[in-house]
């Protein structure tokens, strides 16, 4: 072999071990999106669905043709350690019919003497379930900023969609939980 062919290998060689390393790096980067997309998608890890009107006015039509089943859901509300929020759902449980839309109020009151802009993150239980929950209006859709001592009530307009019922994986679940935990924004005054 002569040291032509030599430098050449290595050279190629170098070249697609840069380009692997790059392609890993793009990897990386387009991973979380990829994930969050996935669980949109599919439900996965009690990820809820979004819903426009008409989705919520057909899944309405469908629940109604279904016999008008209902279910429980249970509302839960929490804030990372470095929210000084109270943040509470102001009805625990409600038992909605499947495909109707519902509502929910969540009222967060800001306990601390700075304003603070947070935002909520989400999931269902059980988690198959997510991919029936679907959230037409939330406030978890965009940061939310409150005023020292300011108080507010935040909705959330839901339905469970009426193909839960045709679910094997839905079968005897009588309750299906809606958590949300406040987190500070990483724009928000620290």
């Amino acid at each position: 072999m002569t040291a032509a062919t030599l430098e050449a290998r290595k050279n190629r060689t170098a070249f697609l071990a840069l380009l692997g390393a790059l392609a890993m790096l793009g990897l990386g980067y387009a991973a979380v999106p990829l994930y969050q997309l996935f669980c949109q998608v599919t439900g996965f890890g009690g990820t809820t669905q979004r819903a426009t009107e008409s989705e919520a006015a057909q899944a309405e039509r469908l629940g109604a043709s279904a016999g008008g089943r209902t279910i429980s859901v249970r509302f839960d509300g929490t804030t990372a350690g470095d929210v000084p929020w109270s943040f509470r759902p102001e009805q625990v449980t409600d038992t909605v019919t499947i495909g109707q839309r519902d509502m929910a109020i969540y009222i967060a009151r800001n306990d601390s003497n700075e304003r603070i802009t947070g935002t909520a993150t989400f999931n269902v239980e059980p988690e198959q379930a997510g991919a029936y929950f679907n959230k037409i209006q939330c406030f978890c859709f965009t940061e939310q900023t409150l005023e020292p001592g300011q108080q507010v009530r935040m909705p959330v307009l839901y339905f469970v969609d009426p193909k839960a019922l045709d679910d094997p994986n839905m079968d005897g679940v009588e309750q299906i939980t809606l958590s949300y935990t406040f987190h500070r924004a990483i724009d928000s005054a620290e």
